[in-house]
């Protein structure tokens, strides 16, 4: 299989174009920017016409970072035209074209669920509140008008990855390791999270399994408070996870918005569809995860083994 895909150098694309060869699948790696450095450019409306040409599947995993800035106007359009412009703009391509894709999964998130507190969520669950889960809608939106195309489409909502190779478990980690590490704001939120091998797993399965389509939650089958959250990732380290954060410290640093949509909203949320579709999790269990997370990667720890002999 062919397989373009959006974003792969990235976290989770990097580890996902690696599974795809792996497994014997060719991957077309789809760069943005302008006509001669890229594959597409949003600003300009251009997509290279080889671009997707002959592509079996396209999976779409770029867009600026959600957690690296704060959210000011200009951010939020960032944030929205990098998600909902090129997604609009890749589909356009795509009716195009004489021989389509068969499958396009274009990356989404449980922000869709906005502060859900206690409630168990899945993927029935009606839209939350908040900038997020309105970004998440409208994203959605623009992927699934290759349904008209024929095209099957999969909108996998992540939950927090964990890898110490990026996303949000870094600077998660990063008081733990001047010990001033602890819950943020109440403790009490509920914090859905992923192993990356988990959802990279879950990736190849919705890629070849024709049966999968919609939005399907990518998290694991425990989620944690954010309290016991903190108290597992101080184990693993090996660090006190007793120094609270307020609430209105983070509002303070990040923004209002930012802080209460990212680290002091509650999803606690269900994978119910990749149960439905037989996946079976490497990671379960979040204590697991994070050694799993924190663990060398074969390939550093193979370079320090050679420079020790």
């Amino acid at each position: 299989m062919l397989v373009a895909i959006s974003g792969s150098t990235g976290l989770i694309g990097s580890a996902l174009s690696q599974a795809l060869r792996a497994a014997g699948h060719e991957v077309r790696a789809l760069k943005h920017g302008p006509a001669g450095t890229g594959h597409y450019d949003v600003a300009s409306g251009w997509v290279a016409p080889d671009a997707l040409a002959g592509a079996d599947a396209l999976i779409h995993l770029a867009g600026a970072s959600i957690g690296t800035a704060r959210w000011t106007e200009a951010r939020r359009a960032e944030l929205v035209s990098s998600r909902i412009d090129s997604t609009r703009l890749l589909v356009d391509a795509m009716a195009k074209l004489d021989t389509k894709p068969r499958v396009l999964i274009v990356a989404s998130a449980i922000g869709f669920y906005g502060d859900a507190g206690d409630r168990v969520v899945d993927e029935g669950a009606p839209l939350g509140g908040g900038f997020l889960a309105g970004l998440v809608r409208d994203w959605e939106a623009e992927a699934r008008r290759a349904e008209t195309l024929g095209v099957r489409v999969v909108s996998p909502r992540f939950g927090i990855v964990l890898s110490k190779d990026g996303g949000a478990l870094p600077q998660m980690a990063l008081p733990f390791k001047f010990g001033a590490g602890g819950p943020t704001g109440s403790g009490r939120q509920w914090m859905s999270w992923v192993a990356l091998e988990d959802l990279v797993g879950a990736l190849m399965l919705l890629l070849t399994d024709e049966s999968a389509s919609g939005p399907v939650n990518i998290v694991a089958p425990e989620p944690a408070t954010n309290r016991v959250f903190a108290q597992a990732l101080g184990r693993v380290m090996h660090r006190p996870a007793f120094a609270p954060v307020p609430g209105f410290a983070l509002r303070l640093l990040l923004g209002a918005g930012r802080a209460d949509e990212l680290l002091l909203a509650s999803q606690r949320v269900e994978p119910k569809r990749l149960r439905e579709l037989g996946y079976t999790f490497r990671h379960p269990h979040l204590e697991d995860a994070l050694h799993a997370a924190f663990a060398p990667n074969p390939a550093t720890a193979s370079q320090q083994t050679e420079t020790a002999r």
